[in-house]
């Protein structure tokens, strides 16, 4: 057997190994990894990047109470390094790894570094790698990452049709595409026990009317974040209302963010480093509005049918929705309309990016054989 072919397993159970650098996309392959374990795969962790810094809420530990199997952890940064550093040092530690637990396929998400590096080694040693919502656009490097993961992986699950064309135009073959809908939705489409008043009482949230704010660095307008993070934190003080704020990444350009919320008057702001993601889903189902540039603004608040104002360039050509308002980090007034015009509105639940089910439908494709015997030799697919 040459390394381009796959051994016949059909019908087997797999270990698949699940990467995780940030809170957010735990909250993406998390649904699809529980769903693989109840049909009997292993499912492994590779846990890395944010998780394992304190500032950013020591969120491995989260991983380790939510995960459905091992985990493996991998310090790849300290505080200040740059992207192609992150790179290096995570390309190393996950090759010493996977050489000495080899896996059957690893599952990677989106457009952080920690993706790219992992599917670099994957590509680079002939291990199956699947991505998770690739095909999507937002107009930052994160979309020049995102599209990178694409092709360097074998498989695809995606969120949308739309993302699905997109991956053909990159000439990725439609028998590598499958159209799941973005995991997290599964997560928030359940039922949830806890209820938001163990929520505010956990996180000492002292106000029941508030909206959610979390704004990242952009990292191809670092010249400008303090500003665009000055305007649009003094235009949130000045609307007199109440905000959960969760902290920013670890990109480049953060630091301005977090001096900026150190100034924040705490009577009305209460700043997180991080949340579980149980009490965060039952926090975004009870506030009145969602601001910033975190995905969550287009894709988890129109689901839950939350008004959500998307400030910015991050999430570009992203997502629209009657639920979204768009604007510049300056724009003050129209910032002011939409906290006086959508603050405690709601919204008809949108299924624009998958209706819950992503898990199960992930699980079904694993079970077929012919996933697991496919060449893994890429070729550029001619779109006819």
């Amino acid at each position: 057997m040459t390394p381009h072919e796959s051994p016949d397993r059909s019908g087997e159970a797999r270990r698949i190994t699940f990467v995780t650098g940030t809170r957010a996309d735990f909250g993406k392959v998390q649904p699809l990894a529980n769903a693989a374990a109840r049909h009997g795969h292993e499912a492994i962790f590779f846990v890395t990047g944010m998780h394992m810094l304190r500032k950013y809420g020591d969120t491995r530990l989260e991983v380790r109470r939510q995960a459905p199997g091992d985990i493996y952890e991998f310090v790849n940064q300290s505080p200040g390094d740059a992207h192609d550093t992150v790179l290096a040092k995570t390309m190393q530690g996950f090759a010493d790894w996977v050489t000495e637990y080899p896996t059957d396929l690893v599952v990677i998400h989106g457009d952080r570094v920690e993706a790219l590096a992992i599917a670099l080694v994957c590509a680079m040693r002939y291990i199956p790698c699947a991505h998770v919502e690739g095909g999507e656009v937002s107009g930052t490097i994160d979309e020049i990452y995102r599209h990178c993961n694409s092709k360097l992986c074998r498989y695809h699950f995606v969120s949308s049709d739309t993302a699905a064309s997109r991956l053909q135009a990159l000439g990725e073959h439609p028998d590598d595409i499958y159209v799941i809908g973005s995991p997290e939705l599964d997560f928030h489409g359940s039922d949830v026990e806890v209820r938001i008043e163990e929520v505010r009482k956990h996180y000492e949230i002292d106000f029941a009317d508030y909206g959610i704010a979390v704004f990242h660095p952009v990292t191809s307008e670092s010249d400008t974040i303090a500003q665009q993070t000055a305007d649009l934190f003094d235009a949130l003080e000045e609307s007199g209302r109440s905000f959960v704020v969760i902290c920013p990444n670890n990109d480049p350009g953060s630091e301005h963010i977090f001096a900026r919320l150190e100034s924040l008057p705490p009577e009305r702001f209460r700043v997180i480093p991080s949340m579980r993601f149980s009490y965060f889903s039952v926090l975004m189902r009870h506030a009145a509005a969602i601001v910033g540039n975190s995905s969550l603004g287009v894709r988890e608040a129109p689901f839950l049918g939350v008004p959500s104002l998307d400030v910015g360039s991050r999430q570009t050509n992203r997502a629209t929705d009657d639920s979204i308002t768009h604007v510049a980090a300056d724009e003050r007034s129209a910032i002011r309309s939409f906290l006086d015009q959508e603050w405690s509105k709601r919204y008809p639940a949108s299924t624009a990016f998958g209706r819950g089910d992503a898990g199960e439908q992930f699980s079904r494709i694993l079970a077929g054989s012919e996933f697991w015997e496919r060449d893994r030799q890429k070729s550029f697919y001619e779109q006819p």
